[in-house]
């Protein structure tokens, strides 16, 4: 009877005691990497040379490359609005919070950008240019310049000719806005800043609309 139950105790135990052993660390199946793979928001690049580059976009990015880089899923190909109810081809890139643009392209084979605009609040130049810029900020850094009066297409952009960052006149497009209480509560400097016509930046209705950068566009240099 002894020789009879030993093999049938051991066969009772056999499952317990594998339930005991510990797990092998080989065992475990490997995830497979993701085919869109978004840049990391530690290493992420968002300085923003006016003629050179946003982050690492150059005048010679393509689409393809814009995929290596930030992942597939991070694009979307859409028609990006440019003003006066017109559109043109382009790419949404959205890397991450605060971290979104739009390429417009030169071509249809998508392997040059024309510009780039529709920037998230990261980007900024060298000087601390961006959208959301305070616009005590914006005097402190161009010093004396130009600005069209506000409520109409091309409202609220900024001359950089003759500023102290003129070295950008043709490279990068900034435009203000005022916050929308400043309108209501001071209509009438609103009033005096409208329209297609220029402004000194001293203008004292300005500092009553409290504007900010709602908008900034880079363009690069030509290529030879």
């Amino acid at each position: 009877m002894a020789r009879f139950l030993t093999p049938v105790l051991l066969l009772l135990l056999l499952p317990l005691a594998s339930c005991r052993l510990p797990a092998d660390p080989d065992s475990t199946a490997a995830q497979p990497p993701s085919a869109d793979v978004a840049e990391p928001a530690q290493t992420a690049d968002t300085l923003v040379v006016p003629g050179q580059r946003v982050g690492p976009v150059t005048a010679e990015t393509s689409r393809a490359d814009l995929a290596a880089r930030y992942g597939e899923a991070a694009l979307e190909d859409a028609s990006i609005p440019m003003g006066e109810g017109t559109t043109a081809p382009g790419t949404i890139v959205t890397p991450g919070p605060d971290r979104q643009f739009s390429v417009v392209w030169q071509d249809a084979s998508q392997t040059r950008p024309q510009l780039i605009k529709d920037f998230g609040l990261a980007w900024q130049t060298p000087e601390g240019l961006g959208v959301g810029v305070p616009y005590s900020e914006v005097e402190a850094i161009l010093g004396d310049f130009a600005l069209y009066g506000f409520a109409w297409d091309y409202g609220g952009t900024v001359m950089l000719e003759d500023s102290q960052l003129e070295q950008y006149d043709g490279y990068l497009l900034l435009r203000l806005k005022p916050a929308a209480t400043a309108i209501d509560q001071h209509a009438e400097a609103y009033q005096a800043v409208m329209g297609d016509q220029l402004f000194a930046s001293d203008n004292p209705s300005l500092d009553q609309l409290d504007p900010s950068v709602s908008e900034m566009i880079v363009y690069f240099e030509a290529l030879p």
